[in-house]
């Protein structure tokens, strides 16, 4: 599809394919800061929902707030069920169905909350595999995750060609640090995330991909 043919694909989730509308995750913030004694702006929110200043951990330290006590409140607001009815898919991701080769997804997305809208946008049946990043496994741009993806689809090892695309500058690192190419779809502009995310391939848009494929 893009410059040469893989032998399989793994793909990020959130930012990636999907997107959720902005009325959830200012709803979460608010409710997240009234916990924590501490107002979040419509920046600061968006920041941390989307990942823009990079490790979300080391964001937060940077604003005194400490991440043992963000991400349990966090996570015991998030109404899953809420998120899912509220997520939708990027018209560009629909190449990911027609994709003849093994695909695998690997996201920070919590399973209680990634299983929920896989089912909702009816799309869990255009994986293979579904990888929740966690404490165990490792969070990107660690590559363990990708490794662990690459053995439940059959193709670790040496000898296959593959690819990972997501938004942020994480997954491009851990494409590189499991030796896989990597596609940065850049979703938001380079304005917002106030920093440049280098990558084999960068896009705005899958289209762009199919644009290659075509013109080759």
């Amino acid at each position: 599809m893009v410059a040469r043919e893989y032998d399989y694909w793994l793909l990020d989730l959130d930012g990636t394919l999907i997107d959720v509308d902005w009325s959830y995750p200012r709803s979460v913030f608010d409710r997240v800061g009234d916990r924590l004694g501490r107002e979040f702006t419509d920046r600061e929110a968006e920041i941390l929902w989307h990942g823009l200043g990079g490790n979300r951990n080391e964001q937060l330290r940077k604003w005194g707030i400490d991440p043992e006590d963000f991400w349990p409140a966090f996570h015991d607001i998030e109404d899953p069920q809420r998120r899912a009815e509220e997520t939708y898919l990027y018209d560009d991701a629909a190449f990911v169905a027609d994709l003849d080769c093994p695909v695998g997804l690997v996201t920070h997305c919590q399973s209680f909350l990634a299983d929920p809208v896989l089912d909702e946008l009816g799309i869990r049946d255009w994986f293979d595999t579904v990888i929740c990043c966690d404490e165990d496994l490792g969070w990107k741009p660690d590559p363990a995750p990708l490794h662990h993806a690459r053995e439940q689809i059959g193709v670790h090892g040496d000898g296959y060609d593959g690819v990972y695309a997501g938004d942020g500058a994480s997954d491009v690192g851990a494409a590189w640090n499991a030796g896989l190419d990597a596609i940065h779809v850049e979703r938001h502009g380079h304005h917002r995330r106030e920093q440049c995310v280098l990558g084999d391939y960068r896009v705005e848009s899958f289209d762009e991909l199919l644009a290659m494929a075509e013109s080759n």
